[in-house]
């Protein structure tokens, strides 16, 4: 059984959103300032957000852990 993903570029904002399915949630904070994290209300990661994504091909490549509320 296939699975929705959603992906969202705003060119003007620069900021990409990747959602696995419509599921509600909130955004909160990771490691990385750039990187946002959707969870439920379980804790479950959903989705995730980039700020200034055009600012990464000058740097390392990204890496962020995101994970499960305990």
């Amino acid at each position: 059984m296939a699975e929705e993903v959603r992906i969202w570029y705003d060119k003007e904002a620069d900021y990409l959103e990747v959602l696995f399915g419509c599921i509600p949630g909130y955004f909160r904070e990771t490691e990385n300032d750039a990187v946002m994290e959707k969870v439920d209300a379980q804790g479950n990661v959903i989705g995730f957000s980039i700020l200034k994504l055009s600012s990464l091909g000058q740097r390392p490549p990204l890496s962020v852990l995101l994970t499960k509320n305990s």
